[in-house]
């Protein structure tokens, strides 16, 4: 397994934006644009919840929470994964996990925290 790097998560007030990124290691080979993406966060006392998924023809998918205020998106000459917040709540405070889902490689997370 390798290991993803997440990064972009910080600390911003309700109603904000942050944007996240993700990038593969050089050891992941050219078929990095044939992998399924996605995006999971954990809570504090929650389990970890796949938020969205990029697929490798460029399909998406979101959990109903989030629907019309994150947008993933890839760029396959970079590895590299991205997601887009728009109008945070509290309730979007976690750690945020980038995945492979074809593969089942984790990075460390990037946190995000919204106050009130």
């Amino acid at each position: 397994q390798v290991r993803l790097v997440e990064s972009g998560g910080g600390l911003v007030q309700a109603g904000g934006s942050l944007r996240l990124s993700c990038a593969a290691p050089h050891t992941i080979t050219s078929t990095f644009w044939g992998f399924d993406m996605a995006w999971y966060r954990q809570g504090q006392g929650n389990q970890r919840e796949l938020v969205a998924v990029i697929r490798g023809d460029g399909s998406t998918n979101y959990v109903d929470s989030v629907k019309g205020r994150f947008t993933i998106s890839r760029d396959n000459s970079r590895k590299a994964i991205y997601l887009r917040m728009n109008s945070l709540p509290p309730e979007d405070t976690g750690l945020y996990y980038c995945h492979i889902e074809n593969r089942g490689d984790w990075g460390q997370g990037t946190q995000v925290t919204v106050s009130s």
